[in-house]
């Protein structure tokens, strides 16, 4: 049977080059890296080397570095990090509806220690307007955190504006580079095909990872501007210029540094190759399958991700009978993948809880071929056509109800099953 791997928003294979990069580290040069004896130092110079070529990658100082246990740990790292450091200057963070539960829930947390939190909505593409988050911010706005794309439905937001509404606004408050708040950026999607240099972003801190990038699983970056006082979450030995406390794992750093430098190598080529079979895709499945949403912007968005939502069926069953194709494929984020609960960015964007239970995410890569996109093409309809059959599901569907979609859940503010019914009222009657 034929093997399709689409999931590689979740996770990526190691590519042969790291493992190369990696395996001197699993062996001979198993030294602690704190040690003062040749073993060690030896260890040590490995992660140095690696922490510059990452900060090249990054366009940022080694000593901006740190490195970490993945993208969830570098999120609470800078998310908590700078919330405790700066708590005297304020208690309010601002981020948004879409983000990586390892950003939101990070929040919420920090909410029910005392912090309050600005949930800026995205708009019904995913995208987030830079006027909304400089209207959001407070005199005790300390941070700020938004994704540079997302991990579901590949919208790549204005991160560069997003970054200049808030040093605009610094401005007018005469605050300072190293003044509240601070822009965090989770770009563990956004690594591999968008622009990193943190410089040209103007972010203060940005966090990726080793595992969507064809690097190790377990480890992680997390760059923050020089002179951003961060408190550490894990306590120690003082690792990691004592922000990240624990022997470092010197094969997954030296790993993903490598990764990182071939990701950024390869970026325009890859980019350029896989937009079309993006494309391609899409547009097979609008094609021959009807009644189907795409989800997310149709040109700002990952040159890899497509994520639409087959009404009339369940994502889930949709993956299982995929799965016996050989397809490998995902509904949700990767993180939500044992839970039966909709997508909250599918619901975000203004999509009724039909819409977020019938998505379906393809995520391409470096593997990814024509051929397997024609399979995919082959397969897909005739699995919907059974799951249809069994359904006892059959929304109304015009390919017109998107705007009244977003009028009555998106403007509300909450999920079509909390509204009001007289509040879900459209000037032609009850909302389809």
């Amino acid at each position: 049977m034929r093997t399709v791997y689409l999931d590689h928003a979740a996770t990526t294979p190691t590519d042969p080059r790291v493992v190369a990069a990696m395996q001197p580290y699993f062996g001979e040069e198993f030294g602690n890296p704190s040690a003062l004896y040749a073993l060690g130092r030896r260890s040590k110079d490995a992660i140095d080397l690696a922490r510059g070529g990452v900060a090249a990658v990054l366009g940022c100082g080694s000593d901006e570095i740190t490195f970490t246990s993945g993208g969830t740990e570098s999120d609470n790292l800078a998310i908590q990090g700078v919330a405790r450091a700066y708590e005297s200057k304020g208690k309010h963070l601002v981020t948004t509806n879409i983000e990586h539960h390892a950003v939101q829930n990070t929040v919420k947390a920090l909410e029910k220690q005392g912090w309050s939190a600005t949930y800026v909505r995205a708009d019904g593409d995913g995208l987030i307007d830079p006027r909304d988050i400089a209207a959001a911010l407070t005199p005790e706005t300390t941070l700020v955190s938004v994704m540079y794309a997302n991990n579901e439905i590949g919208t790549v937001l204005p991160t560069r504006e997003i970054a200049k509404a808030v040093r605009d606004w610094k401005k007018e408050k005469n605050r300072g580079l190293l003044d509240p708040p601070f822009l965090h950026t989770d770009a563990c999607q956004a690594v591999g095909y968008c622009e990193v240099d943190v410089r040209k972003l103007g972010v203060d801190l940005l966090t990726a990872n080793g595992s969507k990038i064809y690097g190790p699983k377990g480890v992680g970056i997390l760059y923050h501007r020089r002179g951003i006082r961060i408190e550490p979450v894990i306590f120690g030995g003082g690792q990691e210029s004592r922000l990240r406390s624990g022997t470092e794992n010197t094969a997954a750093i030296v790993g993903l540094a490598k990764a990182l430098e071939i990701a950024a190598a390869e970026r325009e080529a890859e980019s350029s190759r896989l937009t079309p079979l993006r494309d391609k895709l899409t547009a097979g499945i609008m094609g021959r399958i009807p009644k189907v949403v795409i989800n997310g912007h149709l040109v700002k968005r990952l040159p890899n991700n497509v994520n639409v939502s087959i009404l009339d069926i369940e994502g889930e069953a949709a993956l299982l009978y995929l799965d016996a194709r050989g397809i490998s494929a995902a509904t949700g984020s990767a993180c939500d993948s044992a839970s039966l609960d909709p997508s909250h960015v599918i619901l975000a964007l203004g999509r009724p809880y039909e819409y977020a239970h019938a998505s379906v995410r393809f995520t391409l890569g470096r593997s990814t071929t024509e051929e397997d996109i024609d399979y995919v093409l082959d397969v897909l309809p005739e699995i919907v056509a059974k799951l249809r059959s069994i359904s006892p599901v059959n929304l109304q569907f015009d390919g017109r109800g998107d705007q009244t979609i977003r009028k009555a859940f998106v403007d509300l503010g909450r999920p079509h099953w909390e509204s009001n019914r007289s509040e879900s009222r459209t000037a032609s009657g009850r909302i389809p």
